[in-house]
């Protein structure tokens, strides 16, 4: 039966430190570091967050502004560690939290595919043999030997995306990252997702749109300045958050 969740936060707890005075080079930072003079105040990313998803499930993660829904997919993708509680996943994880984030600005989108591929741990016999899909999806076929640099961020997104997706992980993670894209664009990552989902992937999804969390997730976390406000289905969360909103 423990086998049949992906993810399952117990009672998590994120923690930051905030210096509580401003100090403006860092030869006083570390004086005060010394003389233990440096204050500094307690910030609670997520207080006592608990949720699980079932292998298969697609979870919406909404919430304004500063709710902590990044903090929280940070915190399933092993960048942060709980202060508090515990995060247990099964299964491989796609994380798209920053497109493009292995990308070198002056090489070519040629060169870069092979580059983020290596950084997402793929050989080169890999990258070619998935290349031409790589591009049709991206729709870049004329833009191939420009430096990243020139690009828009919406076509280096275009890019991220594709090369992130061409394998189907076991849990696939997507935070706000179809914001940039044209709205076309947005409805292929979408149906790409749909895609990988019915194949089995299970989805973890950040998004400002309702209407595109809907369409792609059964349920919805919401978030309210680091505490679970709501959870269930998607349709019965959404529509409560935007009662909330109005």
């Amino acid at each position: 039966m423990d086998q049949e969740y992906a993810v399952r936060v117990d009672h998590a707890v994120v923690r930051f430190n905030m210096a509580s005075e401003r100090i403006d080079n860092l030869k006083e930072y570390f004086v005060k570091l010394v003389r233990r003079e440096l204050m500094f105040k307690e910030f609670l990313a997520l207080k006592d967050v608990s949720f699980q998803v079932g292998k298969g499930e697609a979870w919406g993660i909404i919430g304004t502004n500063g709710s902590g829904k990044s903090t929280l997919l940070k915190l399933i993708c092993g960048i942060l560690k709980p202060y508090k509680g515990s995060v247990k996943i099964n299964g491989s994880i796609a994380p798209l939290i920053e497109l493009g984030a292995g990308f070198d600005g002056d090489l070519t989108a040629r060169e870069n595919i092979f580059l983020n591929g290596a950084v997402l741990g793929y050989d080169k016999h890999f990258m070619q043999a998935h290349f031409d899909e790589i591009v049709d999806f991206a729709e870049l076929w004329n833009f191939l030997d420009m430096p990243i640099k020139n690009y828009s961020s919406g076509m280096a997104a275009r890019l991220g995306f594709a090369i992130a997706t061409i394998v189907r992980p076991d849990i696939l993670i997507c935070d706000e990252v179809l914001a940039v894209g044209d709205f076309a664009f947005q409805q292929k990552c979408e149906r790409r997702m749909t895609e990988m989902r019915e194949n089995g992937t299970t989805l973890l999804y950040v998004s400002h749109s309702i209407d595109s969390v809907k369409s792609v997730c059964d349920h919805a976390l919401w978030l309210d300045h680091g505490n679970v406000k709501m959870q269930g289905d998607v349709e019965t969360v959404g529509n409560a958050y935007m009662e909330a909103l109005r």
